[in-house]
């Protein structure tokens, strides 16, 4: 095919772009036209009008948000069909958009009649005869690739065929420190997950490299596509290993015209909570295991450490006594009806009834028990006392219990061993933050205790009339609690976390308190689960599959396996695929399709470690055009960090700028070069990886093989690896 008919091609596609793009900017004018009209609803001076301008404005910020988010590589897919289906090129986009006449000019990714898009072969062609794929920067083409799909077709001989395909194109791009959408070089077994039915769960497994977290976000954004109802007003979660990785996927599904999603990373999985830090494996082990939850379950029913043990009061002719033992049983009484924080309204009545029954003098027995019951709660030592034995709790300060030694020996009896409290107790000396694997033990703790219950206009009626029980306990509590006394009311009412649907990648790495974490959030929702049992970084995975089972029990399951690598060149995951072989893991192995020429490297550091790595790194950063990652053991980052800060080849104004891998990438995209664990590459790719003392990486864990099978299978064109 000549220049001069790539030429012509691309410009002919250009004029439909240009055309595309005036009728984003016509429709951008009539969203803002929207709003400026809602707004003026308002002023109508009615209830009817402000509904309406809330309504309108709503619309429209949806509507705007959709079209800024479009720009970039708004055409990406034409479709040429057979004459008898239509004569004229169905045009795909990452929104629909319709022109004057309210005709259809460009085609939704997601909508049905998109779907020939990614399903047509040249074996199952479905009526289409070329499938193009634009490739642009900004509003520009600047290139087509074709596939022809049905040569046999009489419009065959009149379409010119154009490129080497999209496919390779596309994997053939430098990377740069965000991932970026798929949607126009989607494959077939790729397109039936996307696809898949929205109820029950959805599970999408394969091998390094096969697409499985693009894939994922493409479903969200197709499931919000076609019920967007049901998915914006329950909402979308997804969950990610880390804060990394979180910003590393934030703009795919803008791109696709969504952002009705909240994403979270699993130390954010919890409202209000924010932690970035990993607790050593050991101690990681432990914190992520099912028998947290018994231990959990224990801490929340013991009384509250320095609340008061005894309760003294003579009244009449009798001396009341709640004793340390009388008030235990009572504790378990109340904790037998339901969670601690729901039973303050009852807390009242129990002591009441308990110190009741010991009265026994005729003065006492005269009065009544209800001139007793107005006599104790018009008695601020009772009232106070009883504010101290059962105070309302948050989850944190639950946590802090644990901190103590003799309470963690009483409620870990029997449950975890007494060198895993020793584990526990060493993570949590000196420390108030925290960590990832603490946020589920809160999380538990939160649906131990429960939400303290809030007031409705019954009870504070029921208060006027009845000048006594429970109820005014609960309001002095309150009066407290607002006068900055005592406790902070609850910010999020743990009943607001059900979402609609619930996407988890890297989903092998869960641990069963995350999982129970994760499933609390996805009890009425459906499910996108993404992962690689091969490159799970939890050592029990019997024990997660049981808590994964539990979080989706009752759901039908549809299961996708992607066989494809579509990241690594063969050469670099060839040389990973023998490494887990011989490390023994039981590996999904996918077949990588393409080849670059260039074996991964092998060093061996004879004299100084750090002469060694930069001399590599900057002969790798030289040769890639986009990011590189250094790979290093837990134990080593900082010192690494240190060298690369100190390289002028790679100081943050030259070419190949350095970053933190907890910076945010620069508008420039010169922050090329970070330094990572093995854990922090989850879900990553680079265009060179170099890996340092890959021996030490894979003796951290447990389950280091996996950790380093995983760092060697995140590089697309160059491997180094220095030992």
């Amino acid at each position: 095919m000549s220049e001069d008919v790539a030429a012509r091609e691309i410009a002919a596609e250009q004029a439909f772009v240009d055309r595309v793009h005036a009728q984003l900017e016509e429709s951008q004018k009539q969203a803002a036209a929207l709003a400026e009209e809602g707004r003026g609803r308002g002023a109508l001076g009615h209830e009817g009008g402000l509904v309406e301008r809330d309504a309108m404005l709503f619309q429209a910020a949806r509507r705007i948000a959709q079209l800024d988010a479009a720009h970039e590589g708004l055409v990406f897919g034409r479709l040429d069909l057979s004459s008898e289906i239509d004569p004229e090129p169905r045009y795909i986009g990452r929104i629909g958009l319709r022109d004057a006449n309210r005709d259809s000019l460009l085609i939704d990714w997601r909508a049905p009649a998109a779907a020939v898009f990614y399903q047509a072969t040249a074996a199952t062609p479905h009526g289409v005869v070329r499938r193009r794929v634009l490739r642009s920067t900004s509003t520009t083409v600047t290139g087509v690739e074709d596939e022809l799909l049905n040569p046999e077709d009489p419009r065959a001989n009149e379409l010119p065929i154009v490129g080497e395909g999209a496919l390779m194109a596309q994997l053939s791009r430098a990377r740069d420190r965000t991932m970026h959408s798929i949607v126009a070089t989607i494959q077939a077994e790729q397109d039936k997950a996307i696809r898949a039915p929205s109820k029950g769960a959805t599970i999408i497994s394969g091998g390094p490299g096969v697409g499985k977290t693009v894939v994922a976000l493409h479903r969200a954004a197709y499931l919000l596509y076609t019920d967007r109802r049901r998915y914006e007003s329950g909402g979308v979660l997804i969950i990610g290993p880390s804060g990394v990785f979180m910003r590393y996927i934030e703009r795919v599904l803008p791109s696709l015209g969504e952002t009705a999603v909240a994403l979270r990373s699993l130390g954010e999985v919890v409202n209000g909570v924010k932690a970035s830090r990993h607790d050593d494996p050991a101690v990681a082990d432990v914190k992520g295991s099912a028998r947290m939850a018994e231990l959990l379950r224990r801490a929340a029913r013991q009384s509250v450490p320095g609340a008061p043990g005894e309760f003294r009061l003579f009244y009449r002719d009798d001396t009341l006594v709640l004793d340390r033992q009388l008030l235990g049983r009572i504790r378990r009484q109340l904790l037998s009806q339901g969670h601690r924080n729901k039973q303050m309204p009852r807390v009242g009545a129990a002591l009441l009834d308990a110190l009741w029954r010991q009265v026994r003098g005729e003065r006492g027995r005269e009065r009544g028990r209800e001139a007793f019951q107005d006599d104790l709660l018009s008695n601020q030592v009772f009232l106070d006392f009883a504010s101290a034995w059962w105070p309302p709790l948050e989850a944190r300060e639950v946590l802090t219990w644990l901190r103590d030694a003799d309470f963690l020996a009483r409620v870990g009896d029997g449950v975890i061993s007494s060198e895993d409290q020793a584990l526990l107790l060493k993570s949590w000396s000196g420390r108030s933050d925290l960590s990832i694997e603490d946020v589920p033990l809160l999380d538990e703790l939160r649906y131990a205790i429960g939400d303290v219950p809030l007031k409705t206009d019954e009870d504070h009626e029921y208060d006027d009339h009845v000048g006594g029980n429970i109820q005014e306990l609960t309001t002095a509590s309150d009066r407290e609690y607002t006068q900055g006394r005592a406790w902070a009311p609850p910010t999020h009412r743990i009943e607001d976390d059900p979402f609609a649907h619930v996407l988890i990648d890297e989903a092998q790495d869960l641990t069963p308190m995350q999982w129970r974490m994760v499933g609390r959030r996805g009890r009425l929702a459906s499910w996108t689960i993404v992962g690689d049992p091969a490159q799970s970084s939890w050592p029990v995975p019997a024990e997660s599959a049981e808590a994964r089972a539990a979080a989706l029990e009752g759901k039908e399951l549809h299961e996708f396996h992607l066989s494809t690598n579509y990241r690594n060149s063969s050469e670099i995951y060839a040389y990973a695929e023998a490494y887990a072989k011989r490390v023994g893991l039981d590996a999904d192995l996918p077949t990588a399709v393409r080849s670059t020429g260039v074996e991964p490297v092998e060093l061996f550091a004879e004299g100084d470690l750090e002469d060694a790595v930069r001399a590599e790194v900057v002969r790798v950063a030289g040769e890639v055009g986009g990011t590189v990652g250094i790979v290093v053991p837990v134990a080593r980052r900082s010192e690494v960090n240190s060298w690369l800060a100190s390289w002028p080849e790679l100081a943050s104004d030259a070419p190949s700028a350095r970053a933190s891998i907890d910076s945010a990438a620069s508008p420039s995209g010169q922050d090329r070069v970070v330094v990572l664990t093995g854990l922090d590459t989850k879900g990553l790719e680079f265009d060179g990886i170099v890996v340092v003392r890959p021996q030490e990486i894979q003796d951290e864990s447990q389950t280091g093989r996996a950790t380093l099978y995983v760092v060697l299978t995140r590089a697309t064109q160059l491997l180094s690896v220095i030992s």
